[in-house]
């Protein structure tokens, strides 16, 4: 799993697709066995979680693919008391249960399977115009298993979340962008990046109280009702007068200058 620091407030997540199969599909490009890659990819999360110096993250792969999912010849042979019992893929959801920090999926190219279900899972996701998502698991006689299903109905609603899986139908960047997937479509590979990068180093410069904040008032949003949301968010705003960074940003507003976090 490469990565890099830059400016030391959040790194760049490259996600690393060597090719493992002999032929691989032009539709579906390079494959990694699935949890070699997931089980580098949470370490290297859990590294920057801890880090102190770490307050945002980007999640990457390259300019022709993102992550094109499970490689289907390792999946081939499971059967369900070996797939159940050994709890298969559940630790793809480490990204969203461990990891407190924002994470910025910057995807160009294919995200399919398992790819487009790990672009979900990010916090924010931006992608080129032409990258090329979807669902096609039911192609091959079964259905996403590792959140595709639920998060996709989250964001697009029962509908044409049920029409993408049921016929395994990919869609383009600018879909995503205009069905709310995804925040922003660039036009091109390196907009992506430098739209990517700019967003990290903004919220990088936030305390990091406030933003871990942030983002568990907006996750809550997808579990709770309304009423109980509110509630729970109002909470969170009450407790965040126990720190220091709203203070220093309050004073800080009142004496029209920058303040300086101390993400405590």
């Amino acid at each position: 799993m490469g990565s890099y620091c830059l400016r030391g407030q959040y790194h760049m997540l490259n996600i690393p697709l060597t090719q493992t199969t002999s032929h691989p599909s032009p539709a579906q490009g390079p494959q990694r066995p699935v949890h070699p890659l997931i089980t580098e990819l949470n370490q290297a999360l859990t590294d920057f979680q801890s880090s102190d110096t770490v307050s945002a993250i980007v999640l990457t792969g390259s300019e022709k693919a993102f992550a094109a999912g499970a490689d289907i010849k390792e999946m081939a042979p499971l059967t369900f008391a070996g797939a159940y019992t050994s709890s298969f893929i559940e630790s793809w959801s480490d990204l969203t249960t461990r990891v407190k920090k924002p994470i910025v999926a910057a995807v160009s190219g294919h995200a399919l399977g398992g790819g487009c279900e790990l672009a979900m899972m990010c916090d924010i996701l931006y992608c080129t115009e032409a990258a090329n998502f979807g669902q096609p698991e039911i192609k091959l006689g079964t259905v996403p298993g590792a959140g595709g299903s639920q998060r996709l109905t989250r964001a697009l609603g029962k509908s044409k979340a049920m029409e993408l899986i049921l016929t395994g139908r990919s869609f383009s960047g600018v879909d995503a962008e205009k069905w709310g997937l995804a925040a922003r479509a660039f036009k091109s590979y390196d907009e992506l990046m430098e739209g990517a990068l700019k967003t990290a180093e903004t919220i990088a410069g936030h305390s990091r109280v406030a933003v871990q904040a942030g983002k568990e008032v907006v996750n809550k949003s997808q579990e709770l009702g309304l009423r109980d949301g509110v509630e729970f968010e109002r909470r969170v705003f009450h407790s965040l007068f126990g720190s220091q960074d709203q203070k220093i940003g309050m004073k800080a507003f009142a004496e029209k200058k920058k303040a300086e976090w101390t993400n405590q």
